[in-house]
């Protein structure tokens, strides 16, 4: 299997890339739902959006983030030795939090039910890219 090690990671890389586009594009189509929540014809091309963004391109990208990561740890074992990728993880994990908290936000805007405004969704914005700059740093540097 550690062959297929740098086949994995490249797959890995561009569902990662993937994910991450989903990851920041979503909250910024939420801002412009709770900022124009006045304009029904708007909303309506915007939850389209929304929802396309979220099941046909972060889903899969997550599931594919999540199985070429597993695949990676199948085929080089010895990486769980390392303190880096336990943090990795971990921020993985966050960030899938974050991904499901997306889809709760997505239907309380489709409901009308978000007490969120674009303010907070503009803030809310910055996670993935604190997550991403950590991941990065960690792959890159190996601290640990």
């Amino acid at each position: 299997m550690a062959e297929y090690y740098l086949y994995f990671k490249f797959l890995h890389y561009i569902f990662f890339i993937s994910w991450m586009a989903m990851l920041f594009y979503q909250p910024r189509l939420y801002v412009y739902h709770a900022e124009n929540m006045d304009k029904p014809d708007y909303v309506k091309v915007v939850e389209v959006m929304e929802f396309k963004m979220y099941k046909y391109i972060g889903y899969p990208a997550i599931i594919g983030s999540f199985a070429t990561g597993i695949l990676i740890l199948l085929a080089m074992p010895d990486l769980l030795k390392t303190g880096h990728i336990h943090l990795k993880i971990l921020v993985v994990v966050l960030m899938a939090v974050y991904h499901f908290s997306l889809g709760v936000f997505m239907k309380q805007l489709k409901n009308g039910t978000c007490k969120k405004n674009g303010m907070f969704f503009r803030a809310y914005n910055e996670v993935p890219t604190i997550a991403m700059l950590i991941i990065i740093w960690v792959m890159i540097v190996n601290p640990f």
